[in-house]
Parts: structure tokens; sequence; C-alpha cells
């Protein structure tokens, strides 16, 4: 059986700072729920075998939408943090037979990942054990705050990206290194972290801005606008204009 590449989403969270009635990744955008758009980026890509959402044991709002895709997308019970949820996804993964396949880590709110971004990943990261995540540069000057919310610091932007996902790795390394990470009772905050405190140097894949993810009510404005321009783009092309 030829390696297979999973999509894994973790979408435990509620998203407080979002101040809405439901978790953001519920939320409308465009006559869509943002998660809608955010996994048909993955699963229409043609290396992507499958999806598996880490979700709320609560979560009652994920069966009434009725996803539909002909590409296997299952359900697991998240947790408390991401690292949680993306441990059981890996797991229920192992158990049937998937530990030699790849995962690619992806936040259920971030609805305007582009191909072109997606088809640089799998490029660039499937030819190492390291693995890959998408990042940008740091282009602005960075300042350290001390507890008064004044400037104690200016941080050197050099060398500095900005982390974003999807973020591509072998799936039993990756199990691992998070099993490792939660045993020592060290919160990660993604998976390139769980990976480099195991050792590994995952390659940084430049991505775009616009693979932004929603956290505040303006950032469901900013993606609808991006995703309309795209939409209007791939008519133009499609009429030769």
């Amino acid at each position: 059986m030829s390696t297979r590449i999973w999509a894994v989403l973790p979408a435990a969270g509620i998203g407080r700072r979002m101040g809405a009635a439901i978790p953001k990744q519920y939320l409308n955008l465009r006559d869509r729920p943002v998660i809608h758009w955010s996994l048909d980026a993955l699963l229409e890509h043609p290396r992507v075998h499958g999806a598996v959402l880490a979700l709320a044991a609560e979560d009652t709002h994920w069966e009434a939408l009725a996803y539909g895709h002909d590409k296997p997308v299952h359900r697991v019970r998240g947790g408390a943090e991401r690292a949680h949820s993306v441990l059981n996804a890996l797991r229920f993964l192992a158990q049937r037979g998937a530990g030699e396949d790849w995962v690619l880590v992806h936040d259920a709110v971030r609805p305007c990942l582009d191909l072109a971004e997606l088809d640089a990943l799998l490029d660039q990261g499937l030819s190492s054990e390291h693995g890959a995540l998408l990042a940008v540069p740091v282009r602005d000057t960075l300042k350290r705050a001390d507890r008064g919310g004044h400037v104690a610091q200016t941080v050197q932007r050099e060398g500095v990206w900005h982390a974003l996902t999807p973020q591509l790795f072998p799936l039993c390394r990756l199990l691992q290194a998070l099993e490792a990470a939660m045993t020592a009772e060290a919160l990660v905050t993604d998976e390139a972290s769980a990976m480099e405190r195991a050792g590994y140097q995952p390659r940084l894949v430049e991505g775009r801005a616009t693979n932004l993810k929603i956290t505040r009510p303006a950032d469901l404005d900013l993606a609808a606008a991006i995703l309309e321009y795209r939409g209007e783009a791939a008519d133009a092309d499609r009429a030769g204009l």
C-alpha cells in the first residue's frame, strides 16, 4: 500500500475571543461554515486521502451540518488543549493501520489555504523525516512588552518566521513526539514545537499572508474578501479573460 496523507483538524475549541454564540469554526462564511472551507481546501487536493476531525464531546453542530465528501472524514473526541486533540486523532489513525502515513495538521479556522501553498508544502516536506510547515517571514518590527504594557525590548526580526498551518509530518514520528511531550507535561502550542523538542528540525516553507486564522470578528470579513476575490479570479480564468 502506498503512503497516504491524512488531514487532521483540531476543532474542539470554542473561540472565546470571537464572542459568538457558537464555536467559530461553525460561523457562516460566504454561505458556508468556516470549517467547510478549511476541509475542502485540503480534501480537494488529489494527494490527500481523507481527514480526521477532533471535536468536543458535546459538539452537536458538526453532525447537523451533514458535510459530505467522497473521501473519508472521521470524527474523534477532542481534548482540553490542541495537543491533546491532535494526539487523539493520531492514535485513531495509528490504530487503523496508518502508522506509516503522513499527516497534515491544519487549523479548522484557516479557510483561505491556497492550492499553491499546499503544493509547495507537500513537495518540500515529504522528502524529509523532519517534516515541514507553512510560515511567513516576520516583516514588521517586533516589541516585547513589560507587565505594564510598555515596551521592554525590541526583538530582532532577522530569521524570525510566523508559523502557519498546515504542518506536515510522518504520523508515527509526530505521534511519538507528542506523547513524549505529554509525558513530560510540556504543553506544546503547535506540532512543529513537539517535533523540535524531539530533536527534529522541520523545514520552513513560505506560505501566504492570506492564509489567516479567524480569531476575531473582523477576520471573517477579511476571509470573505479573500475568498470572493479568488472566486472572481477563477471565473475570469475559465472565461479566458
